[in-house]
């Protein structure tokens, strides 16, 4: 059996793929679940799956993305563009989360639409200075959240087919 195969037709490789498909920035749980329960896992499996991929990055981006950003612009000044432009995103994104702190990150995370989830909300608290033991539960939330609302609508989507 090979690797492809094996991902594709057993529930253990069903879930592996379901947390690496949920690691991906843009992807991240919102795919993950449907992506999940379209791999035979049942919506509770696609969804512990799902939360975990989506979460595992994200302890990383808070506390070294700014370092990494930081040796970026130093050693490979050609992506100057695009860390620009990820900047921009988090402090136009932070304003919203400014406000209210880690609840409004927590908010800001649930909301399962392009422009938010783990991945933004990780990259927001790590430019607002937040700290980490404070903003990962506020993530975590914000990922249960949004985990609910995907499985919830998947849920809906697999039962009128």
């Amino acid at each position: 059996m090979d690797l492809l195969q094996a991902l594709s037709d057993t529930e253990l490789g069903a879930a592996l793929s379901t947390i690496l498909v949920s690691m991906v920035p843009v992807l991240e749980l919102r795919f993950g679940i449907p992506w999940g329960v379209a791999h035979g896992l049942s919506h509770f499996a696609a969804f512990v799956a799902a939360v975990i991929g989506n979460m595992i990055p994200l302890p990383f981006i808070v506390v070294y993305i700014r370092s990494i950003f930081k040796w970026m612009r130093r050693h490979l000044p050609q992506f100057d563009r695009l860390l620009d432009k990820l900047e921009a995103k988090a402090h136009l994104k932070g304003r919203k989360v400014t406000k209210y702190r880690y609840l409004g990150l927590m908010i800001f995370v649930a909301i399962p639409l392009p422009g938010t989830g783990g991945w933004t909300g990780a990259l927001v608290a790590a430019f607002l200075d937040m700290r980490l033991r404070k903003a990962m539960p506020a993530i975590f939330a914000g990922v249960l959240i949004a985990g609910f609302l995907i499985t919830g609508i998947t849920y809906g989507f697999t039962s009128i087919f």
